[in-house]
């Protein structure tokens, strides 16, 4: 069965406000997300629908807390505790949070692309 740890992962994008080491292992990604400063993803998920990530996600947080807007209230997680999202959330991070999180790759990879697709047009704005 394959395995991936946070030093030995296939690729590593820097976002500045974030880190996110990750993997794909037979359809499901898996990530190490280090989070630098205060990040709020409602900008980059605008455009999806209802303008939120429709990926679930089932996760661990070792450091720092992770706040998700689910339309009718708030999910937050800190350090020590796992998390299971679906779909139409929007997630928050503070700085120092580090965290483990699955996702479908599939799921994931279109959230993603238009991530960066709406932060390519913020940056060129």
């Amino acid at each position: 069965m394959p395995s991936v740890a946070r030093d030995r992962i296939a690729e590593t994008d820097d976002y500045g406000v974030a880190e996110d080491r990750h993997e794909d292992v037979e359809g499901t990604t898996i990530q190490f997300v280090t989070v630098r400063e205060d990040v709020d993803m409602a900008p980059l998920l605008r455009g999806l629908p209802n303008d939120r990530c429709n990926c679930p996600h089932w996760g661990y947080v070792f450091k720092g807390k992770l706040i998700f807007d689910l339309g009718d209230r708030e999910e937050v997680y800190e350090a020590g505790e796992a998390f299971y999202l679906t779909h139409a959330h929007i997630p928050r991070a503070e700085p120092a949070t580090e965290y483990l999180q699955f996702s479908p790759a599939e799921e994931l990879q279109t959230v993603s692309a238009h991530m960066q697709k709406n932060m390519a047009a913020m940056q060129s704005a």
